[in-house]
């Protein structure tokens, strides 16, 4: 899909940064996510995958705050990569009233949880401070359309995979995408549990 079918702020912001056409993995698979599906994306580094992420999210939600609810939700591997994914996520922002927030180990969860309740659109987290939060009623998933899993080959490292699948469980309709460098054998359980008639996209 060309950048020009995006909306506004966020053609605005891809120009700020450069970007003159899509990428062939771009190409490929931000119109599947654009039209609903449960996609695997699956490609090496510097293909365009976290470009991808923030991109689909900005467009599904419209590029406008909506509510208190977060609708975005993305897992990464720990403070690191939340803080890091947050900043990309800001230079692509700007121009919107879109809020991303970042929850993780290192940060006492009763400020987080205040945080929270103030209103954010996309929540980055590690997945057990996000459950943790979830499970003392800290945040409503009620209004989520996206969960994602950014370089998902942490679930398997650290033992991750267990906390990540817990969280669908609790949600009732909603788009999932998951990125990673190699397709694992171990993301078909999610097939058959919540991400139905996945596609498989590779770069």
């Amino acid at each position: 899909m060309p950048f020009k079918k995006l909306v506004e702020p966020l053609k605005e912001a891809i120009s700020r940064k450069g970007f003159e056409a899509p990428l062939p993995f771009q190409k490929a698979i931000i119109s599947k996510i654009k039209g609903g599906a449960n996609v695997f994306g699956i490609g090496p580094k510097d293909c365009g995958k976290t470009s991808t992420l923030i991109i689909s999210v900005i467009q599904k939600l419209r590029a406008q705050a909506v509510e208190d609810s977060p609708r975005a939700l993305i897992f990464v591997k720990d403070k690191k990569a939340a803080q890091e994914l947050e900043a990309e996520f800001n230079t692509y922002i700007k121009g919107t009233d879109l809020r991303v927030y970042c929850a993780y180990e290192e940060h006492n969860i009763d400020v987080q949880r205040e945080e929270i309740s103030m209103g954010t659109d996309i929540i980055i987290a590690t997945p057990k401070r996000l459950n943790r939060i979830f499970y003392l009623n800290g945040i409503h998933l009620g209004k989520l359309q996206l969960f994602i899993v950014e370089d998902a080959e942490f679930l398997f490292t650290s033992n991750m995979l267990a906390e990540v699948s817990r969280t669908p469980e609790s949600i009732s309709k909603c788009q999932y995408l998951v990125f990673s460098t190699k397709y694992d054998q171990r993301f078909e359980r999610w097939q058959d549990k919540f991400m139905y008639n996945a596609q498989i996209i590779k770069g």
